[in-house]
């Protein structure tokens, strides 16, 4: 006899197709059957040795966050229930080009340094691996949720190349080449990049097309955090398009956001450029997240010059007076490439997190309000704070637009993304409210996407884009990854002030046919494993 049968459950398949009742049979980790209307076709219903009464719940694929930044905190913490509880079955780390392999002594001592405000410094992690082999094997002892993993290549070139603003050498770019070659065939499912962060930033688009070239042919994809979300953000999405089509690699844009006043309303003309580019045949999907603010690091603020050579030089220009007078210039007048050709604006610049607990009067308040209690001006402010908290401090910056944020989420190639920094004292709702925000928010209360829409972005989109066959829908021999919600009452708990609050209305989440989600509570099941790149 089979495991479970979720019975009458409202089933939104992920198709996007009109939803219908079913009973659904799960065993051995997979979906064995879904029998429609059985019960109003007076036929013989399925049995398992558990039954699961659905009535009044919608049972739908598990969601996929195709934009996380998970990669400690799946092996930290094994309750994850920020991404469990929202019904995420799947996330895909390894994103804006930094990450935790392919790495050498040197760069994982870099790396972690300089991604401490997404990650943390990574005290309590062992650190065994290297490779992206031997990190997914990591994942492998047992994680909360699934995860595929993007080679980063901001990692890569610092790993080959350094932290230098200079182009690749030859024997260089032959060696990065190897990496991404290396890191597809253990199991990445593609290659991310962070063109404003330092160094993959410093890489020109024809050394960033060798490494896309790699990807494709190994039936990966190419996710950019591209070059500028505010000044010449038009130009940056061509740009990744046109590089993108050189290169023949699929293309999936990170966190698709228009952001800052030179933006506002302009979401239509992004999506113009897309439908151009798929109307000749391009293959592009995007992930955006339900909100306006932003989320990052304080230091991926400054120019890129003042950057080079990682973060202890970073350190060094900051405590040199006449420098750190070139970078407020670059910031506040010229508009740096770290703040996306936009001058800095404080009163946007939310502190949502420090390192050093000492420095816990800061978190909550914008870098003006800071400035403004102290009587000092805001650099001044800002410049203390990235001194003194070692660059570990993450911001919310107050950029977005919500009708641009509403005008991408409609569009036929949107996936939904949480971006999610699970750091700090105050970080972004979005790291624990995504899913249920789109639920709640914007298909029950404003009608923004239908039900089965919706559903569709959150499943059975990703996971074409990532290639998985047996995901991201209900069907017959699919994967039992799965969600059942109350669609009257689904919504997410976590806000502004309270961002670690848990959502409702998602009683029971299952990977792999386990529960890691039961009666609303976090079980103790760890389910999830890496899920690896699909031969092409």
């Amino acid at each position: 006899m089979e495991e479970l049968v979720i019975r009458d459950a409202d089933v939104v398949d992920g198709s996007g197709e009109p939803s219908y009742r079913a009973d659904v049979v799960v065993d051995g980790g997979r979906i064995v059957s879904v029998v429609k209307e059985a019960a109003a076709a007076g036929c013989q219903r399925p049995e398992a040795r558990r039954e699961l009464d659905a009535e009044g719940l919608v049972l739908s694929p598990g969601f996929i966050d195709m934009h996380a930044h998970s990669d400690l905190a799946l092996l930290r913490d094994p309750d994850h229930s920020a991404k469990a509880a929202q019904g995420v079955t799947l996330e895909v780390i390894g994103q804006d080009g930094l990450s935790y392999a392919p790495v050498d002594d040197r760069t994982l001592a870099e790396v972690r340094r300089a991604i401490t405000g997404w990650n943390g410094y990574g005290d309590d992690i062992d650190f065994t691996w290297r490779s992206v082999g031997e990190y997914l094997d990591r994942l492998d002892r047992g994680i909360a949720v699934n995860a595929a993993y993007l080679i980063p290549q901001g990692t890569v070139r610092m790993l080959a190349v350094g932290w230098e603003d200079r182009e690749a050498t030859p024997a260089e770019l032959d060696r990065m080449r190897r990496l991404v070659a290396e890191g597809m065939e253990q199991g990445a499912v593609g290659m991310s990049s962070g063109l404003t962060y330092t160094p993959g930033m410093y890489a020109k688009d024809a050394e960033l097309t060798e490494l896309c070239r790699v990807v494709a042919s190994y039936g990966g994809y190419y996710c950019p955090h591209h070059r500028s979300y505010g000044a010449g953000a038009l130009e940056a999405y061509e740009e990744m398009v046109a590089l993108a089509r050189e290169a023949g690699c699929p293309l999936h844009l990170a966190h698709a956001t228009m952001n800052f006043g030179v933006n506002k309303d302009r979401a239509p003309e992004l999506l113009s450029l897309l439908d151009s580019a798929l109307a000749t045949g391009a293959d592009i999907t995007l992930d955006t997240y339900p909100y306006t603010p932003g989320s990052t690091t304080l230091a991926a603020m400054l120019p890129s010059w003042a950057s080079e050579g990682g973060p202890e030089k970073i350190l060094e220009r900051l405590d040199d007076g006449a420098v750190s007078e070139r970078i407020r210039h670059g910031m506040e007048v010229l508009g740096s490439d770290g703040c996306h050709g936009v001058p800095i604006e404080w009163d946007t610049i939310e502190i949502s997190g420090v390192s050093d607990p000492g420095l816990a009067s800061y978190v909550g308040r914008t870098v003006q309000e800071s400035a403004d209690l102290r009587g000092e001006d805001p650099w001044t402010t800002a410049r203390r704070l990235l001194v003194e908290d070692r660059l570990g401090s993450t911001i919310l910056q107050h950029v977005g637009h919500e009708e641009n944020v509403r005008a991408i989420m409609r569009h036929r190639v949107h996936t939904g993304g949480s971006d999610g920094i699970l750091q700090g004292t105050r970080p972004h709702p979005r790291a624990y409210g995504t899913f249920p925000h789109y639920l709640g928010r914007y298909v029950r209360e404003l009608g923004v996407l239908s039900l089965e829409e919706c559903v569709a972005h959150l499943t059975a989109r990703p996971a074409a884009r990532l290639r998985l066959p047996d995901r991201g829908l209900v069907r017959e021999g699919y994967r039992a990854d799965l969600v059942l919600f109350d669609p009257a009452t689904v919504a997410a708990g976590a806000t502004f002030e309270r961002p670690r609050a848990l959502p409702t209305g998602i009683p029971y989440v299952l990977v792999d046919g386990r529960f890691v989600i039961e009666d609303g509570r976090r079980t103790e099941v760890l389910a999830g494993r890496a899920v690896r790149r699909t031969a092409v």
